[in-house]
């Protein structure tokens, strides 16, 4: 998603590093659902003058307590640095699909005649020449970067449609957050996002792939960032570290503000030629990096 501007606890004891002119800061921020505790936001610092990234906090598993929701906090925390943060990264879409928004007339998707539906037939007729029973789309849950991403990239990343029903609740929750922010914001997919960073860093694929495992995801994690510290990508402090082994919550708001920051840096993917312009994009980072800052 191109960034638009929206109008839209745990954390480490130590202070970040002094706030200068020469800092530029990118935030992530992965949600963990409307009730839920594991919401987690990273703050990354980029010194230009020094070419060095900086893990500076993570606030950590920011959750609801009394009459103080965890959705104010995360808005407290984001304040805390008003007009201080380049670009805020989620996990999550906030905007509902083209169709659920639509004011015109509507002739059902079979007749339509708008650059998202005529993208997304093209899309499916070209899929389904192979394929009985043919499958359809749903455009009041789907998005075309949703289909694009599951075939058109090295390998299928299948990303949770954006009113499905699993990703529904998170995108009323981070719509319901950003109203009341002026931040720039992008959409990332993490899953993605730790797939190219992790192949640009030589990775094993195994590892990438088992991020999220509930068995062999803290392994995975610690892999990752072992590379990433031996690449001098970004300096994390050994107790983020271990946060973020620990946490995937924590390690996913990491990758987010990476991303980000890649995206700054003009290491992430543009739209694909014809792709439909009032359609969302996610940011995510191109296969080759140049991790010359």
């Amino acid at each position: 998603m191109s960034k638009s501007r929206v109008s839209s606890t745990r954390h480490s004891s130590r202070e970040s590093a002094p706030v200068t002119g020469d800092v530029i800061r990118f935030a992530g921020l992965s949600l963990g659902g409307g009730k839920a505790d594991k919401a987690c936001l990273a703050i990354l610092e980029y010194y230009p003058k020094h070419h060095k990234v900086f893990l500076a906090k993570i606030f950590e598993r920011i959750r609801t307590e009394e009459n103080i929701s965890a959705d104010l906090k995360i808005h407290e925390i984001l304040e805390q640095y008003n007009g201080m943060i380049h670009t805020l990264a989620m996990d999550t879409p906030w905007r509902v699909p083209n169709c659920m928004s639509c004011k015109l007339k509507c002739p059902g998707y079979e007749h339509c005649s708008e650059d998202h539906i005529q993208w997304m037939w093209n899309y499916v007729e070209s899929k389904n020449q192979k394929k009985k029973p043919k499958k359809l789309f749903t455009p009041y849950t789907q998005r075309a970067v949703e289909m694009h991403l599951a075939t058109e990239l090295e390998e299928p990343f299948q990303l949770s449609n954006a009113m499905g029903a699993n990703a529904a609740p998170l995108l009323a929750r981070a719509a319901f957050i950003l109203r009341r922010l002026n931040i720039p914001a992008i959409e990332v997919f993490p899953k993605l996002s730790v797939w190219r960073i992790g192949q640009s860093l030589h990775v094993l694929k195994s590892q990438l792939r088992s991020h999220k495992h509930a068995a062999v995801g803290e392994e995975s994690r610690r892999g990752i960032l072992k590379e990433l510290g031996e690449f001098n990508v970004a300096f994390v402090y050994d107790q983020d570290r271990r946060l973020m082994i620990e946490n995937n919550h924590a390690f996913e708001a990491f990758i987010c503000a990476m991303t980000a920051f890649l995206e700054y840096k003009g290491q992430t993917e543009s739209r694909p030629r014809g792709f439909p312009k009032n359609e969302d994009w996610i940011a995510f980072p191109k296969e080759k990096i140049n991790w010359k800052f």
